[in-house]
């Protein structure tokens, strides 16, 4: 669902954004349809266009991670959803691979939400793994689906300036609603993301932002452009002004 401006009279005749308002908050009641070729296809045709400064800031986010042992993946992850926003919005100077230490920005709640959901999936999966029959596969599957609801989690931290615990809420309550087809395309981008381990360990530095490069283009079109937050338009349609 497009989140198209709509406007409503209200008692003295002023105009508001009240359905815009209304649409953010029951957006999640529909069904969202899933493109998924064409989104597949847009991510790969963006990352073409910026395949440069996506390796450089895939290897540097990657070398961080890893001599922080993991500790400041959440901020690398988040200066790198915020590079491949800006790379598709094309609004503004283009973005440079400095704009991923920006992801300092959003260190606690990108930090807990790549601490608290993994530590959720490691615990989950170890139970699940006692299981007679589909102990081997079980996690496996528990680690795509909940991948697949938490998809657009740090998309909203750094876009709608959410915390994580609402952000994940949120990306789970959109992703529900047409579950398998979104599954799906989270699991062929986590999968093409990841290829490059195949070729080379150090091949995911290639293959890893193809998956940000999809997923954004996804967040975009489910979520729309950042917009000015619904507590924000309820105040000003209150005191009869716009945004």
């Amino acid at each position: 669902m497009n989140n198209r401006l709509f406007y409503t009279i209200i008692g003295d005749g002023n105009f508001a954004q009240l359905y815009n308002v209304q649409l953010k908050r029951g957006c999640t009641m529909g069904k969202v349809q899933v493109k998924f070729g064409e989104w597949i296809e847009k991510g790969f045709n963006l990352y073409k266009e910026n395949i440069g400064i996506l390796i450089l800031v895939s290897l540097l986010a990657g070398v961080i991670t890893a001599v922080t042992f993991g500790i400041l993946a959440g901020p690398m992850m988040a200066g790198l959803t915020l590079i491949t926003l800006g790379l598709f919005d094309k609004k503004g100077p283009k973005p440079e691979v400095g704009k991923l230490f920006d992801g300092f920005n959003y260190f606690l709640n990108s930090f807990l939400f790549v601490f608290v959901w993994g530590v959720i999936i490691f615990l989950a999966s170890l139970i699940l793994a006692f299981l007679p029959v589909v102990g081997q596969l079980a996690p496996i599957f528990l680690a795509y689906a909940v991948q697949a609801l938490l998809m657009f989690g740090l998309f909203l931290v750094v876009d709608k300036k959410m915390d994580f615990w609402p952000a994940s809420r949120e990306s789970i309550n959109k992703v529900k609603t047409n579950f398998w087809p979104f599954l799906g395309l989270s699991a062929v981008a986590s999968i093409i993301g990841g290829i490059g381990v195949l070729v080379c360990v150090v091949g995911i530095i290639v293959t890893f932002p193809i998956q940000f490069c999809i997923l954004t283009v996804a967040y975009r079109e489910v979520f729309g452009e950042a917009e000015t937050p619904a507590s924000a338009i309820e105040g000003n349609a209150a005191s009869g002004t716009t945004p």
